[in-house]
């Protein structure tokens, strides 16, 4: 006969369901409590934070989330210091203010989405769906119940995407100087200097960017009323150039030395594993530093108001004509303020279409021209996501 014995429990695994208990160094037992305690502490706090509330008469929602928060750090403290021990309370403790931090960080995102959707939302669907995104603002005067973003939405993508071509091989290939080849020598030494510089680009103010593509355009052209697209471009490359360079130098030091060694071994040039190696196997990072250098400056106002003006009308040309952008839509739509309207009734002086007049209708586009914004934002992080996926190497088989 053979005998069989349970397998020992390891004593860092917790049995399932209850308390339990762990051996410390000294051999005493601490009894770890199950995670319905921790809602317990969390809904006292939150009874005892309102019963405060109500009898001093400052009752709200916002309140009662923050004075329940701390009086649970003190009440969730006490409670476990009293039934698991000092060393355990302090890390539910811990615990409850990097969650704390983490609520607090959310706060104002969620906020600013729902304001925005809020807002914005109903603009995009009415009249018609999509109506907003596939019309323009020529012909629409005073409080119009009319026009759309098809000329901004064009034109910030142009301007972006004209500063992306501008400023990607820029900063990918001074980011690959610095991480390979400024090792040693006077390589070294100018690899020093563009960190100096690239740090201080970083905290240059976007209306100086502007000012720069102003003045670079009419020093060539004479001209100082020019205002077309790709001096948006130009300005706004300013802006993304260090944050390209500097992410993308991140991502190319974290790739491991020893895969561009056994490439060398293989007797492959070094421009050849640069492009093969080190930059196949950073792909998913240097997507995701374009993708935040483009979201940098695509909400850009003030280079914008410089460099490119506005208008009505769609321009599909960077290089002749002002352009209208969402950032400067925004802008100019927030700033009009509420709509006078002399009738009920206005017709557009183009199509000859009569519109119902609105007081509010500049903040209804602006909030709408907002949320696009954001739309455009995050269609470019899944596109990003996407890249990173489809073309990033497969460790696993």
């Amino acid at each position: 006969m053979t005998s069989t014995s349970a397998a020992p429990r390891d004593a860092g695994t917790p049995p399932r369901g209850g308390s339990h208990a762990l051996m410390t160094g000294s051999g005493a037992a601490e009894t770890r409590l199950p995670w319905w305690h921790l809602a317990m502490t969390a809904g006292i706090a939150l009874v005892v934070s309102a019963v405060i509330l109500l009898l001093l008469g400052v009752f709200s929602i916002p309140a009662l989330v923050l004075l329940g928060y701390v009086l649970h750090l003190i009440i969730g403290y006490t409670y476990s210091r009293v039934r698991e021990g000092r060393r355990w309370a302090m890390d539910r403790f811990v615990t409850l203010l990097v969650f704390g931090a983490f609520a607090v960080a959310m706060i104002p995102l969620f906020s600013l989405l729902w304001e925005v959707l809020s807002r914005g939302i109903h603009k995009l669907i009415t009249p018609a769906p999509l109506q907003f995104w596939t019309t323009d603002m020529a012909g629409v005067i005073g409080g119009m119940d009319a026009g759309g973003i098809s000329h901004a939405i064009v034109g910030t993508l142009l301007i972006t995407l004209g500063a992306t071509l501008i400023s990607v091989p820029i900063g990918l290939f001074t980011s690959i100087f610095l991480v390979e080849y400024a090792r040693y020598g006077w390589q070294k030494v100018l690899g020093r200097g563009i960190t100096f510089l690239v740090d201080v680009m970083t905290g240059i103010p976007s209306i100086v960017a502007g000012l720069f593509g102003l003045a670079l355009f009419i020093t060539i052209t004479k001209d100082p009323g020019i205002r077309i697209g790709f001096m948006g471009s130009v300005a706004l490359s300013v802006l993304m150039i260090p944050t390209v360079v500097r992410s993308s130098e991140e991502m190319l030091r974290l790739v491991p030395m020893e895969l561009r060694e056994a490439a060398y071994g293989l007797g492959v040039p070094k421009w050849l594993t640069i492009v093969r190696v080190v930059l196949r196997t950073a792909i998913a990072g240097l997507t995701t530093a374009v993708t935040l250098a483009i979201a940098r400056v695509i909400g850009e106002t003030a280079p914008l108001l410089l460099t490119v003006g506005s208008v009505p009308m769609l321009n599909t040309n960077l290089f002749s004509g002002r352009m209208q952008t969402l950032p400067t839509f925004i802008n100019s739509q927030y700033g009009a303020g509420n709509a006078v309207c002399n009738s009920d009734v206005m017709t557009n002086p183009i199509s000859g279409i009569d519109y119902a007049c609105s007081t509010s209708i500049n903040f209804d586009r602006a909030w709408a021209a907002a949320l696009t914004l954001i739309i455009i934002v995050m269609v470019l992080n899944i596109a990003a996501r996407l890249v990173s996926y489809f073309f990033s190497p497969k460790l696993g088989r």
